[in-house]
């Protein structure tokens, strides 16, 4: 039973308002934890983003997060671009990676023409597949911190890819935040962990090892359930040695499904 559980997740507060309502009503304990900031590459992104799209005439737009989206529209509004860049999507087939994805850009009034059945880079792949969208071109807006996988997946696939950077990542800097989930980790008090992305494993460890050493800090996440939200994220965890199950469906409810059946199971 998960009822009582306490169970800590990589994101802020608000980003993490689904799994805070899914938990609560279960009766167990949420513990957000803020790992990563996003750096927005300002006002040159739209530019760079609507430039690419007049010059470069892609087929397909992917957006790979509802982070993309909202950033590169907020700041299109700052600079009286909104209209244009609205244009500049409509003006493409767009992807999106999974439901949060779509919801953000319909918040912005683009229509999404197909959304994966796996919300990952390999879904996005097999849609593309399924399409037979081979020598079409694809734009994808992303983190600069995003690995090559799924640009080396569609270029096998024979689709031509340009990736734009919209923003880079770093480990949260504010960490007044964590004092209760560190209170309650050094005495073995946290029964489940739900890691959302790579990048917030890398800030977990940078943020964690200041004031524990890496054997201690294994040592208690072996004591805990740790569940990864996909494929990337779990191999982010191996590469530290921490065991983790990966959410079959890769979203914040599937994570939370899967570390309920784990504490069902237990």
């Amino acid at each position: 039973m998960i009822e009582g559980k306490t169970i800590a997740i990589t994101r802020s507060e608000e980003d993490a308002e689904e799994f805070i309502q899914l938990l609560s009503k279960e009766k167990a304990r949420p513990i957000t934890l803020p790992t990563i900031e996003l750096i927005s590459k300002g006002e040159k992104i739209v530019h760079e983003f609507i430039d690419a799209i007049q010059n470069y005439n892609p087929d397909y737009s992917v957006f790979m997060s509802s982070k993309a989206v909202k950033l590169l529209f907020e700041e299109a509004k700052k600079i009286s671009l909104y209209e244009k860049l609205q244009l500049a999507v409509a003006n493409t087939i767009v992807i999106a990676v999974g439901p949060k994805t779509k919801t953000a850009l319909e918040n912005e009034g683009i229509k999404v023409a197909y959304m994966p059945n796996r919300y990952s880079s390999v879904g996005v792949g097999e849609v593309l597949s399924r399409l037979n969208a081979v020598g079409k071109r694809v734009i994808v807006p992303r983190s600069g911190a995003s690995t090559p996988f799924l640009k080396n997946l569609l270029e096998k696939i024979g689709q031509d890819v340009k990736e734009i950077y919209l923003y880079d990542v770093c480990a949260f800097n504010d960490t007044t935040q964590w004092n209760e989930f560190r209170e309650l980790f050094s005495k073995n008090n946290i029964d489940g962990i739900v890691f959302t992305s790579a990048s917030s494993v890398q800030a977990f460890f940078e943020i964690m090892t200041k004031d524990y050493d890496q054997k201690t800090l294994l040592n208690n996440l072996k004591k805990l359930k740790v569940v990864s939200i996909g494929p990337f994220t779990a191999d982010e965890l191996k590469k530290f040695q921490v065991e983790n199950i990966v959410a079959p469906t890769h979203t914040v409810s599937g994570a939370f499904e899967t570390i309920k059946n784990i504490f069902s199971l237990a």
